[in-house]
């Protein structure tokens, strides 16, 4: 006879980066439901934009997420110059481009380090996060600081690159994929890695479908969904095709991550080698009027944001969905079935953000 045991996994865990509560119900060392408990964390981030000057909002946009923080201010922005119908100058989409492809790949290593951390990797987890310090050198030099930059504004760009810098840009891009295609081997190959991950927390590319799957854990289950495709900004003016991967399982995850760090590394590249030259802002005037959707692609998935304005410098409504919150629902539909032992991983393996989720 087996029976039923109810463990609460969290809200203090090393696979939680914030507090969330997942409570397990397990027979034997088998994960048979898992609950979620939310709010732990809650900052009213959606209340405060309401209070604000429209262009100080801004600064409190790039704080939702310390991680993804430039995708954030410019996935605002550009809510805002729809509703001011402000044209972005053509070099600062671009620039825009290399610093959120900057941001895919800061993010994605620091989780392959956490990744490879989990499975007790150490040297595989400080040689990712070795790799990572020069993508944040690249964003400390154009920007002048290493996650939140502050450089995206409503009309354009704050801070521009010079030809020496856009040179020197091209050639660290170079090198990053250089080193990190050195030690990108085990998370492919390694068999302790296979054994902790290929088969576990099985995601099914119709489930994924049905659940609203997002990001990597989407195109982890065979579906080629991503923001990007849409071409906002200049990806219409780039060679782009999404990474995919069929297992649906935690190694598929972890594939889908690696091979984007050296795709968003094209990215960059591309756009580096492609900057128009011009201005970098547009001036603007106006009062905001009426309401816009604007779906962006950050390193976690989709995200969501609705600003709603009437004729004053404060908002009416700011609503903001993350991709870890879409993602919660599949990661429910993985736990049941796995070991518990597998339970660290699978979460893991969805890259969760609980103060972008609760905000």
């Amino acid at each position: 006879m087996s029976f039923r045991t109810i463990i609460p996994f969290g809200p203090q865990h090393p696979v939680f980066p914030e507090p969330i509560q997942l409570k397990l119900a397990v027979e034997d060392e088998k994960v048979v439901e898992a609950i979620p408990g939310l709010g732990y964390v809650h900052r009213g981030l959606e209340k405060g934009a309401e209070l604000n000057d429209y262009v100080k909002n801004i600064y409190l946009a790039e704080r939702v997420c310390g991680i993804c923080s430039f995708i954030h201010s410019w996935t605002y922005c550009s809510c805002i110059e729809t509703l001011l119908q402000v044209e972005v100058p053509p070099r600062a989409e671009f620039l825009r481009l290399v610093f959120s492809e900057l941001s895919r790949v800061h993010s994605h290593l620091l989780w392959l380090g956490l990744y490879a951390d989990a499975f007790g990797f150490e040297s595989l987890f400080m040689q990712c996060w070795r790799v990572r310090e020069r993508s944040l050198d690249m964003q400390e030099a154009g920007g002048g600081g290493r996650v939140i930059l502050s450089t995206c504004t409503i009309g354009g760009m704050r801070k521009d690159l010079d030809e020496d810098m856009r040179r020197a840009f091209i050639k660290e891009v170079a090198e990053i994929r250089r080193d990190f295609q050195q030690i990108m081997t085990p998370f492919f190959e390694d068999y302790s890695i296979k054994k902790r991950t290929v088969g576990i927390g099985v995601l099914t590319k119709e489930d994924a479908q049905s659940l609203g799957a997002v990001g990597p854990v989407l195109r982890a289950s065979g579906v080629a969904g991503d923001t990007r495709l849409l071409g906002y900004g200049p990806y219409r003016e780039v060679d782009f095709e999404p990474v995919v991967e069929a297992g649906g399982d935690c190694h598929s995850r972890g594939k889908v991550r690696v091979r984007e760090v050296l795709r968003a590394l094209d990215l960059i590249t591309q756009a580096l080698e492609r900057l128009p030259e011009g201005e970098i802002k547009t001036n603007f005037r106006g009062k905001l009027n009426g309401e816009v959707f604007q779906r962006m692609e950050q390193p976690r998935g989709e995200m969501l944001y609705y600003v709603k304005a009437g004729s004053n410098r404060s908002l009416d409504r700011f609503r903001i969905r993350t991709p870890t919150f879409a993602n919660i629902p599949p990661l429910l539909k993985m736990l049941p079935g796995c070991d518990l032992a597998d339970v660290p991983v699978i979460v893991l393996s969805i890259d969760p953000c609980i103060s972008c989720a609760e905000r």
